[in-house]
């Protein structure tokens, strides 16, 4: 009786396969039938036959590898089909973004654009530049950089290496409620301050808001890095006489440098495009102040902003706008790879 019941279950092991290129085929006829479907039902949107394409492609994928492989083959299969599914939802909005942002920033952007001011130029007239932004968002994110670095890496150091008990829990607990904290709310606290003593808006009263919201992301970052780097490094380094600060210094942060740059570098870029602070601290401004410690101070995240809320419709104030943001990204992009590279420089070689 067994031997007729296991007769009887249906195997989930085939021996077909299904060639390499019948993912590209389901895929392109799920498109396709996306278009059509869509066009039958009158969608506008192409979200909307985006997301039908999507679908289609799961199911036909999963109910072609059923019938050739097998159910637990179909499963990988699936499995695999929603992770391409997911990862074009994430790249698709991202490359449309930078695709939108570089055809219409390069409508404007030369070398006039960035070398020049928005000294003499009305903000709905053509020409101008961002040469007083790019040099107020370098001063007031490098300011930013030198106080929040050195605080957060040396708290993650001794929440890693020495904290224990409720000194820690704290400086943890604040830490997240830190991380949290919407950027306006930094700025409103800095200018306080600054309301108490009596201070006129300057670029470092910026940077002293932007170090507030970098400091739990350099110290979360810094301390999942620490807690990579093996236990055993440690102990091998104790166990030769090393204090524990020197092997901190010379074995810790050189073995985790790579995860602290980067680290470092999503910080800056999460700072970089904030514009409550600047625009409560800084005020901005049209003219060249090379000074971030007297003066109001232009910045790019500020600079996009008044071009468009001040533009009164002006082609001319948009394209600049766009050719700003275009040039914030280029920022961010080139901070980025040096980050990279300077991390590899630095990071210990090992022998093979």
């Amino acid at each position: 009786m067994s031997h007729a019941v296991t007769e009887k279950r249906p195997s989930s092991l085939k021996g077909g396969s299904l060639p390499r290129w019948s993912a590209w085929a389901v895929a392109l006829a799920a498109t396709g039938a996306g278009l059509g479907i869509s066009a039958a039902a009158g969608l506008d949107s192409s979200i909307q036959w985006a997301l039908i394409a999507a679908l289609l492609f799961v199911l036909v994928n999963y109910v072609l590898a059923v019938r050739v492989e097998g159910r637990r083959q179909a499963k990988d299969r699936l499995a695999t089909s929603l992770v391409w599914v997911a990862f074009l939802l994430a790249v698709i909005p991202l490359a449309s973004l930078i695709w939108e942002t570089v055809s219409r920033g390069l409508k404007v952007f030369d070398v006039y654009f960035l070398t020049h001011s928005m000294g003499v130029v009305s903000d709905t007239e053509p020409g101008g530049g961002i040469y007083h932004a790019i040099i107020g968002t370098l001063e007031q994110v490098a300011l930013a950089t030198l106080i929040a670095v050195p605080i957060g890496v040396l708290t993650a150091v001794y929440l890693v290496e020495y904290g224990r008990g409720r000194l820690a829990k704290t400086v943890t607990f604040f830490v997240d409620v830190m991380t949290g904290i919407p950027s306006i709310v930094a700025g409103l606290f800095i200018l306080s301050i600054m309301l108490i003593l009596d201070l006129q808006p300057f670029g470092f009263a910026g940077s002293l808001a932007l170090a507030i919201l970098m400091m739990p992301v350099v110290v979360r970052s810094t301390e999942e890095m620490l807690k990579l780097v093996p236990n055993e490094l440690r102990e091998a380094s104790l166990a030769l006489g090393v204090p524990k600060w020197r092997t901190i210094m010379k074995v810790v942060l050189p073995t985790s440098i790579g995860g602290i740059t980067t680290g470092v570098m999503l910080a800056v870029a999460r700072i970089m495009g904030e514009t409550a602070p600047v625009l409560l601290l800084v005020w901005g401004a049209d003219y060249i102040n090379n000074n971030p410690f007297e003066g109001a101070q232009a910045s790019l995240p500020l600079y996009i902003y008044e071009q468009y809320a001040n533009s009164a419709g002006s082609p001319a104030a948009y394209n600049r706008a766009w050719a700003a943001a275009l040039a914030l990204i280029a920022i961010v992009m080139i901070l980025n790879l040096a980050a990279r590279g300077i991390a590899r420089w630095k990071a210990p070689k090992t022998g093979r």
